[in-house]
């Protein structure tokens, strides 16, 4: 069934059965709908739910395990033959019968792969078939029991705001559990990833060249490895180029704000305020094209002329093109919490005879600290994230330096790089990629906490 079919028919059947809900109500009480203890829209949505929440239920369900299923039952039908391949040759079977099963050619495969393909053609077949009438089953019979159950004192207000209580707990519980999953997966990964390579060695190494690991096992490998997976020169690209995206960022994006909110006039806000959230909207693709194609030769050319050694892909063009990227989000945060400052506070400073800048300095900004933090904060995070950038205008060589003007990359460059192609996910090399994972959302972590407790120490004193 076509997805766009099934959301058509969902949304039908929904309508139809409010409706029904809606009329049964009415017509139980004779037309005289104020005597229900709910309103009939309410008596309308308890069909509704009862109908297909268990139908929608089975229908998710079938989705998340069929695959399993599917694997299972082909697997079995084919017996021996499947058991003797080697794992790879098992995956890539696998792979070849979901590819071809919608295909009437045949002929480029392999009999084992044909013999595959009709079982799966007919396992989803009769399948398929089997949850359309359960789900169609349980719509009329979950319905036919709702509609008998209403009556005048059926509290079916109570009902439908239970459910859909329970709705959002679920919503906020998928958003718990991803963050939850995310983490064990970090967590888990990097753990294998240290089996092969010492801790310390990752944590404070100074070369970095996952591509010449070795792949083998016990003591000899581990110390093989822990010699090229030493990250220190990526964390050090990283900072180094999110410092000058801040540096770019920050004063240019906080500035904006203020002028925005107390010097400008409405017409020059409602006009600029719009033109400089632009540059939130642009893809970041296209900010590397300008960075590789325009800033970083013009620094390399000015280098040249001053007779400074400039790459062409450095840090310097990576974090001013980066800056310039992030100035909205310090810009249109900062000017939402500045404008949400109590105008109360500015009168009262001009009425001490402050003037405008001293009431900007010493009692606006203050006041929106916290806001101001956040929004940098933000940032920041935006800023280490970054890739494309990074990749076109900085590039991917794990230099351990300071200098702004030579190349270097970053963490999230370096788990692109390292994840990019057909990789086993037991190499040293490709486990790398989620052991920087981890550091990164360490990282990240603790530049959240530190600005809640900026922000908890500062709203207790200005709310």
């Amino acid at each position: 069934m076509q997805g766009w079919f099934f959301v058509l028919i969902l949304v039908l059947t929904a309508c139809a059965l409010f409706y029904i809900g809606r009329s049964r109500a009415v017509t139980t009480v004779g037309g005289d709908a104020t005597i229900l203890h709910s309103k009939p829209g309410f008596h309308g949505a308890f069909v509704m739910i009862c109908g297909l929440v268990p139908a929608v239920l089975v229908f998710l369900t079938w989705l998340l395990f069929s695959r399993y299923l599917i694997n299972a039952y082909v697997t079995a039908q084919l017996g021996a033959d499947f058991a003797n391949l080697a794992t790879i040759e098992q995956q890539a079977l696998l792979r070849n019968m979901r590819s071809f099963a919608d295909r009437a050619d045949l002929s480029s495969l392999a009999a084992l792969e044909v013999a595959a393909v009709e079982h799966y053609r007919g396992f989803v077949a009769t399948a398929a078939l089997l949850v359309q009438v359960i789900v169609a089953a349980l719509v009329v019979v979950g319905s036919w029991f709702a509609v008998r159950a209403i009556k005048q004192e059926l509290r079916a207000r109570q009902f439908v705001e239970k459910t859909v209580m329970a709705v959002l707990i679920a919503a906020s519980g998928v958003a718990i559990l991803t963050t939850i999953g995310i983490v064990l997966s970090l967590i888990f990964e990097s753990i294998n990833f240290f089996q092969k390579v010492n801790f310390l060695d990752f944590l404070f190494g100074t070369h970095w060249s996952p591509q010449s690991a070795f792949e083998g096992v016990g003591a000899e490998a581990t110390d093989r490895n822990s010699e090229v997976f030493g990250a220190i020169p990526v964390f050090a690209g990283t900072l180094l180029i999110t410092a000058i995206a801040i540096i770019v960022a920050a004063p240019i994006g906080l500035m904006s704000a203020i002028y925005l909110s107390d010097y400008a006039s409405p017409k020059v806000r409602a006009t600029a305020k719009p033109i400089l959230e632009i540059l939130a909207g642009i893809p970041t693709v296209v900010y590397g094209f300008f960075a590789a194609l325009t800033v970083a030769p013009f620094f390399r050319n000015t280098g040249d002329a001053i007779g400074i050694s400039v790459s062409s892909e450095s840090a310097l063009a990576a974090g001013l093109v980066m800056g310039i990227m992030i100035i909205p989000f310090v810009s249109s945060l900062s000017d939402d919490v500045i404008n949400s400052v109590p105008q109360s506070l500015r009168d009262g400073s001009a009425g001490l005879g402050a003037t405008k800048s001293e009431t900007i300095r010493r009692v606006i900004l203050p006041a929106a600290l916290p806001g101001i933090v956040s929004a940098l904060m933000l940032a920041i995070s935006r800023a280490i994230g970054e890739t494309m950038i990074v990749v076109m205008a900085a590039g991917l060589s794990a230099n351990m330096t300071v200098n702004p003007l030579e190349a270097v990359t970053t963490v999230t460059v370096q788990i692109v790089t390292l994840l990019v192609g057909d990789q086993e996910f037991d190499s040293a090399k490709t486990l790398a990629a989620f052991a920087l994972g981890l550091v990164l959302f360490c990282v990240t972590l603790l530049l959240n906490v530190i600005a809640l407790r900026v922000i908890q120490k500062y709203r207790e004193q200005y709310d």
